[in-house]
């Protein structure tokens, strides 16, 4: 047998302390994720140390919690420059490094990831030069997507180390002295070459001393957490001390030579190294800029409410008044403003954790069953209930309503998480129609409209405020009206769609010349009846929509135009280019994309 490696875990913990530093002292000026990652720096520490992330592909679920790894591969001194425009991104990217074996920003896609990979490395020949190592949290276990995975890694047994951080809810809470016993016992490599020796020997005796060594190693196994994973057909080794680094470099060299799929179940604290976020602040889990010593966050409160209060009030308004609204979220609770909700109609609202899929269905039933649903997630995660959505709502032609936070650029976690696609995606869709307030007051009528409405409903809504704007006060949404906010004799006409309507309100602000102002309302269905008449008096188009170009508000537009042979009408719109929006503060990213109101306003004057 093989010797193992010599480590010298006094370095490496060291190393661990080293790591923390500098992520506090990044995290607190640049603000990013902080409680997850710096649970994870042992575990991260001791991957590096047994594994080699130059050929090993190493693979992070949702990779928030990846600091430590920037650390480890040559970026120390690029981390300065953490979440900014034009720095290091805040999650794993390959284009950043080649450590960053695929890009990663959503939950649960890990461990398909790992499969994949070791059926590569199968095919290619290179199974005894690599093999996957997999991070993934408790709550991404939460997930349809991990199981399925599991499933068949459990049945084609490719050789993957799976590391468990479970850092929030415990899958199964261990059973005092006993199973801490057991479970040391199992990650040793004693009880390894027992269990392989006890195989080989009971080989020669039949099925009946196989059924007896199973049931004897059942009867230990069913008193550890790890009965689930076993009975897939995946090796368990758990709970082990996260922040141990010398039993997690042990236990890692344990799994590393068994040649199957194992699973590492680790427990961990969020926050650890930094008291005042160690143990389950949520308000730890992303943070801004913040004094270390305090904790004190350096971000000035604003006193302007952000879309998603907004959202909150209105639909607790409409809570109040109907017994038949219920809710869901996808474990984005406080994100999407539904704390208040669950807490106060805990039986009309429900977190099902990472679970968009599973949440647009069963909010689809509830929806058959007479009540009334409001889906909310962010416009980046209903990406992952897509399916869903087409077969389980809009076929059925069934009155959800999907409320879309975080539409449009979100800022620092950048390409994985701007809300780009949502108009594309679901204009496609028959049966659904698709609104969008501008503020604080048209988001209660939205709302109020949307409690009522009984088909399909996607409205948008962007992260933080709305944009700011003196206009004509909205009036209640009717279904497929516009409102035209200020007429004009120009040839010019700005359409505003949800926050574009802001934007454009301050671009006309800046121009010399006069412009008419139409808040759309409505990118499915169009108002028709009043872009006719807006036809016939303004020939100059400009489109503000806080989406992609591509299938977007712009392309609705033009298609209408096209229909009705208005080619007297040019169109232009201020939609996202077909490119994925890089990370960095929403006014620089906006600013590099030509998309600020005094940029607005120079093109539309050809200045």
């Amino acid at each position: 047998m093989q010797s193992r490696p010599t480590y010298d875990y006094t370095a490496l913990e060291e190393q661990c302390h080293s790591i923390r530093e500098r992520i506090l002292s990044v995290v607190s000026k640049n603000g990013g994720h902080l409680s997850s990652t710096l649970g994870a720096t042992e575990l991260i520490v001791a991957m590096h140390a047994v594994f080699d992330s130059k050929k090993d592909p190493f693979i992070f679920d949702v990779s928030h919690q990846a600091y430590a790894h920037k650390l480890l591969t040559g970026r120390w001194e690029a981390f300065e420059t953490l979440r900014q425009f034009g720095g290091i991104s805040g999650y794993t990217k390959p284009s950043e490094s080649p450590h960053d074996y695929f890009v990663a920003g959503h939950s649960s896609t890990s461990i398909s990831l790992g499969v994949g990979a070791a059926k590569a490395i199968a095919l290619k020949g290179e199974q005894d030069e690599r093999i996957p190592v997999v991070m993934i949290g408790d709550g991404a276990l939460s997930a349809g997507m991990a199981y399925e995975a599991l499933n068949e890694l459990g049945e084609r047994k490719y050789p993957m180390v799976i590391i468990l951080n479970d850092n929030e809810m415990s899958i199964a809470k261990p059973i005092g002295a006993v199973s801490r016993m057991l479970s040391s016992a199992m990650a040793s490599p004693f009880y390894q070459r027992i269990k392989r020796g006890t195989e080989a020997f009971v080989d020669n005796f039949g099925e009946g001393a196989h059924y007896l060594a199973k049931r004897f190693e059942e009867s230990f196994k069913l008193i550890t957490p790890g009965i689930m994973f076993e009975e897939m057909g995946i090796e368990y080794i758990g709970p082990v001390d996260g922040h141990d680094i010398k039993q997690l470099v042990e236990t890692f060299e344990t799994a590393k030579a068994l040649g199957k799929p194992v699973l590492i179940h680790a427990q961990t604290v969020k926050g650890k190294g930094y008291k005042i976020a160690e143990g389950q602040h949520e308000q730890w889990h992303g943070v801004g800029p913040f004094d270390i010593e305090s904790g004190v966050s350096k971000k000035k409160k604003s006193t302007v409410k952000s879309a998603t209060q907004i959202y909150t009030e209105a639909l607790m308004r409409q809570v109040e008044l109907n017994d038949n609204i219920v809710g869901v979220t996808a474990a984005m609770p406080s994100g999407t403003g539904l704390t208040p909700l669950l807490e106060a109609y805990p039986d009309r609202f429900w977190d099902v954790a990472i679970a968009e899929q599973h949440a647009v269905t069963s909010m689809g039933a509830l929806a058959k069953e007479g009540f009334k649903p409001f889906c909310t997630i962010y416009s980046t995660f209903l990406q992952r209930g897509y399916d869903q959505v087409i077969h389980d709502v809009c076929l059925m032609d069934l009155p959800v309503v999907f409320a879309m936070d975080r539409a449009g650029i979100v800022g620092e976690d950048g390409e994985t998480h701007q809300g780009a696609f949502d108009v594309s995606f679901l204009r496609a869709i028959p049966n659904m129609s698709l609104c969008a307030p501008r503020d604080e007051r048209s988001m209660h009528q939205a709302v109020a409209f949307a409690a009522a409405f009984e088909r399909p409903l996607g409205l948008r809504y962007p992260r933080g405020a709305f944009l700011e704007a003196e206009l004509p006060e909205s009036v209640p949404f009717e279904y497929g009206k516009s409102q035209l906010l200020i007429e004009s004799e120009s040839d010019i006409l700005l359409i505003g769609y949800g926050n574009g309507v802001g934007r454009a309100a301050q671009t006309r602000m800046l121009m010399k010349s006069d412009a008419a102002l139409l808040d759309l309302r409505f990118v499915k269905p169009l108002d028709g009846q009043l872009l006719q008449q807006l036809a016939s008096k303004h020939n100059r188009w400009y489109v503000f929509s806080d989406s992609a170009a591509m299938g977007g508000v712009g392309s609705a537009l033009l298609e209408w135009l096209a229909i009705h042979g208005k080619s007297n009408v040019s169109l232009e719109t201020f939609e996202y280019d077909d490119a994925f929006i890089k990370h960095g503060a929403t006014p620089v990213v906006e600013e590099a994309l030509g998309l600020q109101p005094q940029q607005l306003a120079k093109r539309i004057e050809g200045v």
